[in-house]
């Protein structure tokens, strides 16, 4: 005897739906599964985001890092600029450079590269 003839003699309707209740929980839990799995990958909170964020907050500390000492260097700058303590040599070279001046004996070279202490004198 075959499965369908064994149906066809219990009436058909009645094994059915015993049939489906006993693959309708698993089916449920995989449906589940396959879907926190999917979501612990995707989505705004998942890994693929953790790891964005972990590749932004590195990018962000080197620019804080080159930031900070740009920062170091002006802050040099301007404490040798001081009244109290004023460096002739740092006052006469910031005002060649803001002024645009130079003696009759200097040769002027031009360098288009722009050095960190001398960006924000530059940019004005």
């Amino acid at each position: 005897m075959s499965t369908f003839e064994t149906t066809e003699r219990t009436g058909g309707f009645t094994r059915q739906p015993r049939r489906l209740r006993s693959i309708l929980g698993p089916l449920l839990g995989v449906c589940l599964l396959i879907y926190f799995v999917y979501h612990i990958f995707q989505g705004e909170r998942g890994f693929f985001a953790w790891m964005r964020l972990q590749q932004k907050i590195a990018d962000d500390e080197v620019t804080l890092s080159t930031l900070q000492s740009q920062r170091e260097i002006l802050e040099r700058q301007v404490h040798l600029l001081s009244p109290n303590n004023l460096d002739l040599d740092m006052l006469e070279e910031r005002a060649r450079l803001i002024l645009n001046f130079a003696r009759p004996d200097e040769v002027i070279i031009y360098n288009e590269e722009v050095e960190p202490g001398n960006a924000a004198a530059k940019k004005s």
